[in-house]
């Protein structure tokens, strides 16, 4: 038997990181207000997660249909834009530096599981992204992912590990692409 998927049990040292009740709450209204694409509107959107325990710096833009699995494990920099239909299913912590942009159906996933053990046992990883960081429309980070200041993850493109400093990557997996400044903006450079 390659898997016994009645065997699976969280780990034992793994927490929510949250109160039931409020875990019920948010999962019952929170997040469906936060993710319902027929309510307009940003600012309301920041303030529902940070009423949840996200920390999002100013000017944080959140577009409809956004997805967090725990706000209370979210940390936003400053100038942040979430995009449509991304999801942060964060069973591990999340933290974007100021200014990234997180494009229209990012995924940023925090838990896996063990491919080779038969009880499908869970790893978990938090994602980093520093300033200035841009996930393309589709990507995926998988868990453990760190992005460096400036790098972009291109459209489509999977990543896991430790990605460069103003570094574009493409394809799946992410390979190198590109820098994403020139010798002419070297006050880009970090």
């Amino acid at each position: 038997m390659l898997q016994d998927l009645a065997a699976y049990r969280l780990p034992p040292d793994f927490t929510a990181g949250a109160p039931r009740v409020v875990q019920l709450v948010w999962f019952c209204v929170g997040s469906p207000l936060l993710a319902a694409r027929w309510l307009p509107g940003s600012a309301w959107r920041v303030g529902l997660l940070r009423a949840f325990g996200a920390r999002l710096g100013r000017q944080c833009r959140i577009k409809p249909g956004l997805r967090v699995k725990y706000p209370w494990r979210l940390v936003a920099g400053e100038a942040c834009w979430l995009g449509e239909a991304v999801w942060i299913d964060n069973l591990a912590p999340v933290h974007l530096g100021d200014r990234v942009c997180l494009s229209q159906g990012a995924y940023l996933c925090t838990g896996n599981h063990d491919v080779r053990r038969p009880g499908f046992d869970l790893l978990l990883g938090p994602i980093e992204l520093g300033d200035d960081a841009w996930i393309g429309a589709r990507a995926v980070l998988a868990p453990g992912t760190r992005v460096g200041a400036g790098t972009v993850v291109a459209l489509a493109a999977v990543a896991s590990g430790d990605l460069g400093a103003g570094v574009i990557y493409a394809g799946h997996p992410a390979r190198p692409s590109g820098h994403r400044w020139g010798p002419d903006q070297p006050s880009l450079k970090p």
